[in-house]
């Protein structure tokens, strides 16, 4: 009988939240924040780097990407085009991290086995172009997905280096372009909107710089290499 009874003040005390969040009894915040032009925030989150490699010799798919976490943080510019449509500019800073392993084959040199580790380290300046979809809004929150293009300048690509990996150096191309896909929830606070979301990205082109020797271990089997990686942004409106 007691656990009846608990049982019983439990589901009525659950109806008002259920009624908050799903009826219209919830008094909304920033009511009218979704009908501006245009609005303005910023954005701070976390990513992981990876790369998606095409092999020459199908048979010899080695080399190994160990992943890390990276930092992201930027600024956002939204442009509403009706209640369900939005056009969004998010230019940032992307800290990346990657570690390459090289196979060692029976018949490697002494200098490779010992060299045969990179770390590909990169700072993008990353500009995203974005169409947000987004669902109705429910209360105080909004969910949505998202889809676009993007460019990136990788400041640490070393592409004009004219030492390979022969003289420690992994070279990439400065400029990379992605297509990205996405989804988060936008919440409306008492005094902002707030926006957790991930999305992915994965290049559309080739970004590796081999190495100037034709039978270099390390690019010589290599026929694309291609950035592909995950955000997870946090967004204030």
């Amino acid at each position: 009988m007691k656990k009846f009874i608990v049982l019983i003040i439990l589901c009525i005390g659950f109806q008002p939240v259920q009624a908050q969040l799903f009826t219209h009894e919830h008094v909304k915040n920033l009511e009218n924040f979704d009908q501006k032009r245009w609005s303005w925030g910023y954005f701070l989150g976390l990513n992981t780097y990876d790369f998606d490699i095409d092999y020459k010799n199908a048979g010899k798919k080695d080399i190994i990407v160990n992943k890390r976490i990276g930092f992201n943080v930027g600024l956002l510019g939204n442009l509403r085009v009706n209640d369900y449509i939005d056009i969004r500019l998010e230019p940032g800073v992307t800290f990346a991290s990657r570690q390459l392993v090289f196979p060692v084959g029976p018949n490697a040199t002494e200098e490779f086995k010992n060299d045969h580790i990179r770390d590909v380290k990169s700072t993008y300046v990353h500009i995203p172009l974005l169409i947000k979809f987004s669902t109705k809004r429910i209360n105080n929150f909004k969910p949505f997905v998202m889809a676009g293009v993007s460019a990136s300048w990788n400041l640490s690509s070393n592409e004009d280096n004219p030492e390979g990996n022969l003289g420690g150096n992994f070279r990439m191309k400065t400029m990379t372009y992605y297509y990205e896909i996405g989804f988060g929830i936008d919440f409306y606070l008492f005094f902002f909107k707030f926006t957790p979301s991930i999305r992915a990205v994965f290049a559309m082109s080739d970004e590796l710089v081999p190495d100037n020797v034709p039978d270099s271990p390390y690019t010589s089997n290599i026929s694309s290499l291609k950035t592909q990686g995950i955000f997870i942004n946090l967004k204030f409106q």
